[in-house]
């Protein structure tokens, strides 16, 4: 199966930082894996009535919270952070 590169913006910067993921996609939607300082998190993509977003942990280690928008640049923006 052909990979499309969802989640590619976020899967190029844990590649940039050296951080290990996990990366699977399933009906055009890509979900990632990774362990920050012994955290496991986890980012999936949706589609709901036609708008992509994803859903996360990013934020609340134990919580997942939904980003609309630019999510892949939230998301960096977040991990940035760290």
């Amino acid at each position: 199966m052909e990979e499309r590169q969802y989640l590619s913006r976020v899967r190029a910067f844990l590649k940039k930082k050296g951080w290990e993921y996990e990366y699977t996609e399933e009906d055009g939607l890509g979900s990632i894996d990774f362990s920050y300082r012994g955290v496991p998190y986890h980012i999936w993509e949706f589609e709901e009535n036609g708008e992509r977003g994803a859903e996360t942990n990013l934020y609340h280690g134990g919580r997942q919270q939904e980003v609309l928008g630019d999510y892949e640049e939230e998301l960096i923006r977040e991990m940035k952070r760290w």
